[in-house]
């Protein structure tokens, strides 16, 4: 604490981001990255950049597009929408603090809507923006009910599927909570960051719902978790609120590299229709061993598994794998202190982990016998 920090600085509870070890080497099944490299064609891209003008990396010293033209032509192409409906950032995260001080604000009574187990940087953010919000229980089974959301609220906002759950609402039950909320004039957000694992986009309903905007991210299904790329796509309208956001902070947010690279990889879906799948069928594998290992297991439309162990307690099990060099999500709040989030690793790496968990789990049996 610091005399020189203003009031939002003292009071304000950052995010505290998944463990990035350098000590020693780990299997990283915490921090939800692919496990799987880049497309081919996103490499060749930023070479092409490097390599750019009469000596090698001219072009850098230039500054970047602002409106990232070829990257939300990409993006436009990939989700059959229109230049006007697409907004490219710095990465998810970005897009989402632009979002929030956008779309929601501290001037209303009403305060904005988002589940209590859900990414955990919601809160943040409304911190940040001095927004008022309220949580709503997920069920017991940690799924969302939509009909908690048919409510007036300042606006709404979740993942699909959530984290650090995995569970996927269907999209007709998205949809009518964007009716509902469209008929008082709010937004809903619909954060799609893991949803080419397992979930269907509503991307193509924002013409019907004008107050939609999906949020996305090339960190997970495209492996450019290092570029920090992320976007937007919702009416023409919406994305120029995004646009007002930015431009109040800096206009130049995805760097030349990032662009490139960004935009090659979304035009190659064959490619990353693979890694997708090899992730999918690794997860479902996984799940299923766990399974019959006694764990609950939510299931899951990301690329990663929500487990409580049978006999072990969350941060027992969580301190048992890193001591054998895998490290997973732990999360000490209500209702979710019991459960790890389960990144899916390379094959290799999830037999390894399924191979600890068995290990502890047999060690915990005898020790009761």
């Amino acid at each position: 604490m610091s005399n020189y920090w203003n009031t939002r600085t003292k009071t304000l509870s950052p995010y505290v981001p998944g463990e990035q070890p350098r000590d020693r080497q780990f299997i990283k099944l915490n921090t939800n990255e692919n496990p799987y490299p880049p497309s081919p064609k996103a490499l060749e891209a930023i070479r092409a950049v490097i390599s750019d003008g009469i000596s090698a990396g001219a072009s850098l010293r230039l500054y970047p597009d602002p409106e990232c033209r070829e990257l939300r032509e990409a993006i436009a192409a990939r989700y059959k929408v229109t230049y006007d409906q697409v907004f490219a950032g710095n990465g998810s995260d970005e897009v989402l603090a632009f979002a929030f001080g956008a779309f929601f604000s501290s001037d209303t009574a009403l305060p904005i809507l988002f589940p209590d187990i859900t990414y955990s940087f919601y809160p943040v953010y409304a911190g940040l923006w001095d927004v008022p919000f309220r949580t709503i229980p997920v069920k017991e089974d940690f799924s969302i009910d939509y009909k908690d959301y048919l409510i007036p609220a300042g606006g709404v906002i979740f993942p699909n599927p959530n984290a650090p759950t995995g569970r996927v609402l269907p999209p007709d039950e998205i949809l009518r909570i964007a009716a509902y909320q469209e008929k008082q004039k709010r937004v809903l957000i619909v954060d799609e960051a893991y949803a080419a694992f397992g979930a269907r986009s509503v991307a193509g309903a924002i013409e019907e719902y004008p107050n939609l905007l999906t949020v996305h991210t090339l960190s997970k299904s495209a492996s450019l978790a290092g570029l920090r790329v992320g976007f937007a796509i919702g009416n023409g309208a919406l994305i120029e609120g995004l646009c007002r956001i930015r431009d109040s902070f800096n206009s130049y947010t995805v760097d030349r590299l990032a662009q490139a690279a960004a935009a090659a990889a979304l035009r190659d879906t064959a490619y990353y229709d693979g890694t997708t799948q090899k992730v999918i069928a690794a997860r479902e594998l996984a799940a299923s061993v766990l399974g019959k290992l006694g764990f609950t297991v939510i299931p899951s439309g990301a690329n990663f598994l929500f487990i409580r162990s049978p006999k072990k307690s969350g941060p027992d099990l969580f301190a048992l794998l890193r001591e054998r060099g895998i490290l997973v999500r732990h999360f000490n709040k209500p209702r979710i202190a019991d459960f790890l989030r389960v990144s899916i690793g390379t094959d290799k790496e999830m037999d390894a982990f399924l191979a600890a968990c068995i290990e502890i789990e047999d060690a915990a049996s005898r020790r009761f016998q």
